[in-house]
């Protein structure tokens, strides 16, 4: 399997195997598609009791310890330095069981600092159709200012 140029990409839209909803012509690539970064950040506050990193308390750790925030048209979200957040395209992906894909950042932001995921870029087959989670970190020591509508990431199928 490899990856799927413009072409390809443009075809599988066409026939359905690939949705993108909202989806715009001039974001695709030669070999992926932008996508962009919508409004509603999910913020950790800061905590004194401690969750274990297992898969039945996730629901429970997003409810006690983070909180939305949703940004303003013409507005942006400020991530300060060594901060992590949760944000999430605008865009939603739906693809064909045969078809995975990979989420991954645009070099222009790793330069000052942000990466998009930490560790969830493979996407499996058959996405059913959501915005895709990202794992916004500032790595950087100077504070990045977050656009929403902003090309944040690609997605390579």
């Amino acid at each position: 399997m490899s990856v799927l140029t413009r072409d390809e990409i443009l075809k599988a839209i066409k026939n359905g195997e690939i949705v993108i909803e909202p989806f715009n012509p001039d974001q695709v690539g030669p070999g992926s598609v932008d996508l962009t970064l919508d409004n509603k950040f999910r913020v950790f506050k800061r905590v004194h009791y401690v969750f274990h990193a297992i898969e039945s308390a996730y629901k429970e750790f997003i409810k006690k310890c983070t909180e939305m925030v949703i940004v303003k048209p013409g507005d942006y979200f400020l991530l300060m330095p060594h901060e992590t957040v949760l944000g999430q395209t605008k865009e939603v992906i739906k693809t064909a069981n045969n078809i995975c894909g990979r989420l991954e950042g645009r070099s222009t932001f790793a330069r000052m600092g942000l990466l998009v995921h930490i560790s969830a870029s493979f996407m499996q087959p058959g996405l059913p159709g959501n915005t895709q989670v990202l794992e916004l970190s500032n790595v950087g020591n100077i504070p990045l200012a977050l656009h929403p509508g902003e090309k944040i990431c690609q997605f390579i199928f």
